[in-house]
């Protein structure tokens, strides 16, 4: 297993230039390394980086991308292992290190993109309740070697960039810095909408809300991409968060009933929209679909959660965990003079084939095949600083938190990212 002591100051020396832009050889099958935490039924290695070695389905259609998986790096290896068995039936080689994985065991860098999978496995919880997945350390792994060979290639990786935020900037500024294409996230941003709509580009938008399913340190990752995925779009693009609160348990009922976000809750009209839009919303015995009581919320949430945070424009946002009462992601939003929310559900479809994960792995190979993001790798960063602030304030009793590092700013264009057909 990879020590964090380890990486300290491994990614020192003289600074980095334009000249290690990424080089996309054509006229040949395309080579792809795998760097996970584990690979096993469900990881999201299972998820993300078998998609390479047999394809997926997109527009009714098999798609194979112009990659093959030619070398790994697997962390951990428990009793259900699937690296050894994949890498014996697909012909790659899994290596001992970051290292030897990105040189295929030569001396150079030999493969055309990295695909970072950081998720899943047994690695420390600290004070604030995070666990301490090795992400920022593999990515320092791998701009190591592009420092040492001149080159680098596209990098992916999977879900928020590290459980510290001033590794996660170091991250982004680093792919910046060294001039290569660098993408992460999760698939809510890209997957499936019911009814596929988007947030109007350049809407006046007063206030946001996901109702959704999970614990906090992961789950609440990507019902913060939900948000941020819609709220981007806002007139004025995205400018950052200046504050950040969470709540829990009783603090969370209290905000519901206050009825309004001055009040210290949120808008009870986008709470409805979110329900009104979940597909798995919870019912008493014999009924169907019928609008839960206030009542019946507090009885089936045992462990409500809120993160309520403010946009340096003045947006509102809130980010609801309720186990118990729904099992999907739901977004809704307040746009100036309109009337009624803007609601949809973010669809997931369902295990064996959780197809999500699919549209996800579709970006990564566009952004392998291009060398460009096909969308900001700020919004991560965003969303990254988020999570990192909610689990600080859970830690610190529901104080709200100022936020003046999270003042990340960027631009999306017009046209939307995510699979509509």
């Amino acid at each position: 297993m990879i020590s964090r002591r380890s990486f300290v100051g491994a990614v020192g020396g003289a600074a980095a230039t334009s000249s290690l832009a990424s080089e996309q050889p054509a006229g040949r099958r395309r080579r792809l390394a795998v760097v996970t935490t584990e690979w096993r039924e469900r990881s999201h290695a299972w998820h993300m980086a078998e998609r390479f070695l047999h394809g997926y389905p997109r527009e009714g259609r098999w798609h194979r991308p112009a990659f093959d998986v030619v070398a790994a790096y697997v962390d951990q290896t428990p009793k259900n292992d699937l690296s050894r068995q994949r890498a014996k039936e697909f012909g790659f080689t899994i290596y001992r290190t970051i290292a030897e994985a990105l040189r295929c065991g030569g001396k150079t860098l030999a493969v055309d993109a990295v695909l970072v999978i950081g998720e899943h496995g047994n690695y420390p919880i600290n004070k604030l309740a995070q666990k301490e997945y090795p992400r920022y350390e593999f990515f320092r792994q791998v701009v190591d070697v592009f420092r040492k060979d001149g080159r680098t290639t596209p990098v992916f990786n999977d879900k928020h960039l590290s459980w510290r935020w001033e590794w996660a900037r170091e991250m982004v500024d680093t792919a910046r810095k060294m001039n290569f294409g660098f993408l992460a996230g999760s698939s809510l941003p890209v997957t499936w909408r019911m009814p596929a709509i988007d947030l109007p580009h350049g809407a006046e938008t007063e206030e946001a809300m996901c109702v959704a399913i999970g614990r906090p340190d992961s789950y609440d990752f990507h019902a913060l991409e939900v948000i941020q995925c819609m709220a981007e779009r806002r007139r004025g693009g995205e400018r950052g968060v200046v504050g950040v609160q969470a709540l829990r348990g009783d603090a969370v009922w209290k905000a519901m009933q206050a009825g309004s976000w001055r009040a210290g809750g949120w808008n009870p009209e986008l709470f409805q929209a979110c329900l009104c839009r979940s597909q798995t919303l919870a019912q008493p015995a014999t009924f169907s679909h019928r609008l839960p009581t206030a009542q019946q919320i507090r009885a089936w949430v045992a462990d409500p959660i809120a993160y309520r945070f403010d946009y340096t424009d003045g947006l509102k946002a809130t980010m609801l965990l309720m186990n118990g009462l729904v099992s999907d992601f739901t977004f809704a939003a307040k746009i100036k003079n309109q009337t009624e929310p803007l609601s949809t559900l973010f669809y997931l479809p369902p295990i064996p084939n959780v197809t999500y994960s699919a549209a996800l792995m579709s970006k990564a190979e566009e952004l392998f095949l291009t060398g460009r993001a096909p969308y900001p790798v700020e919004r991560t960063l965003l969303t990254t600083g988020l999570v990192a602030a909610g689990m600080q304030s859970l830690a610190a009793g529901g104080k709200r938190l100022e936020t003046p590092h999270l003042n990340v700013r960027y631009s999306v264009p017009r046209e939307s990212t995510f699979w509509q057909t």
